[in-house]
């Protein structure tokens, strides 16, 4: 039997605390588990922190379930959906589901982000714009179709000076284990402006003890997922601080990282991952591998999505790419020694 191997510093892990633990118990000591009011409070805290007026966010199960949402909500059955090859299987997979028609294209040169101009060429009915490892699409001057933008990785990020996700017609987010803020392993919100497409994603949601007998799927996020989710989302301008400090070590040191284009100032990132670009991505993770540090190709070859021979910027991007450790419970140290165990390379 495989022994999966105990990194003294992982890739990734959640940061949770007393907090956390305190709003789990009041939430099982209140003997209301499933849907509740602490759902709605997590909608609406979570509105507030985007700019959204209260009653345009709905939580659900994952983010997947978010996309598959706004695809259903948009009517994209047998429409034309554009996304990019370098992107969650998500993306393929909630299109595949809603009967669409996927349009797999390819990355922007030296950006993990959808080339847009290709897809300014496309006769397409609905783009989805990944904001990919925390750094924003630069959707400023792209207002032809109808943009679902997935948010799973970028919260907290701008355009503008408007937060990611209220720049299309809906956003997606995640907050599986891993990502930004967590609400306890998965959860989603689907958020618009448009209160119309709001109120029709919160009624599917609704899906037992129906009369119209329409057919729906259990999103539902329970309530115990959404206090720590309310807790989380309190922490979320600590987490984002800590990040920008641990992203801005690596760079004073010299890393070459994934980051938005010098010229694009109206972009403020968010530092999901922290993407060295490299020749030697192997050797580097073997070398952090010696001293107990977990590093990963981001995006492996096998999974990019589409027609990989038309994808060529995608493909180059999964042999020159390691994604290191970065997360708030990161200490100085451990930033030091994948500094200095990099530098041997």
């Amino acid at each position: 039997m495989d022994i999966i191997k105990k990194y003294m510093i992982p890739h990734n892990k959640p940061t949770i605390g007393k907090e956390e633990e305190e709003s789990a118990i009041r939430v099982l000591n209140s003997a209301w588990l499933s849907q509740g009011e602490e759902v709605l409070s997590f909608e609406n805290e979570f509105c507030k922190y985007l700019g959204l007026p209260e009653g345009h966010a709905v939580a659900l199960s994952n983010a997947t379930s978010s996309l598959y949402l706004s695809l259903w909500v948009l009517n994209a059955n047998n429409k034309k959906i554009i996304f990019p090859g370098y992107a969650c299987s998500a993306l393929s997979n909630a299109t595949s589901m809603i009967g669409g028609n996927e349009k797999i294209l390819d990355i922007a040169e030296n950006s993990p982000n959808l080339n847009l101009k290709m897809a300014e060429k496309e006769n397409a009915d609905i783009i989805i714009v990944p904001h990919m490892y925390g750094i924003p699409t630069d959707l400023k001057n792209f207002k032809q179709l109808k943009i679902i933008e997935d948010c799973a990785q970028s919260l907290g990020a701008e355009i503008d000076g408007k937060k990611v996700g209220l720049h299309g017609i809906t956003g997606v987010f995640s907050f599986y284990a891993t990502k930004i803020i967590t609400s306890g392993g998965q959860g989603g919100m689907f958020v618009s402006k448009d209160k119309i497409l709001v109120d029709k994603v919160r009624d599917y949601r609704e899906f037992d003890q129906r009369h119209d007998r329409e057919k729906r799927f259990n999103f539902q996020m329970t309530d115990l997922q959404a206090a720590i989710g309310r807790s989380q989302l309190k922490k979320l301008p600590s987490f984002l601080l800590r990040r920008e400090e641990i992203f801005s070590k690596y760079k004073n040191a010299g890393l070459n990282l994934l980051d938005v284009p010098l010229n694009k100032n109206n972009l403020k990132p968010v530092r999901y991952r922290a993407i060295l670009k490299t020749d030697s991505p192997k050797k580097i993770i073997d070398l952090l591998d010696q001293v107990g540090v977990k590093s990963i190709i981001p995006t492996e070859d096998w999974e990019v999505t589409g027609n990989t021979d038309e994808l060529s910027n995608s493909m180059k991007l999964t042999k020159e790419t390691v994604s290191l450790p970065i997360y708030p419970s990161l200490s100085n140290e451990d930033v030091d020694l994948i500094i200095s165990t990099i530098a041997k390379k």
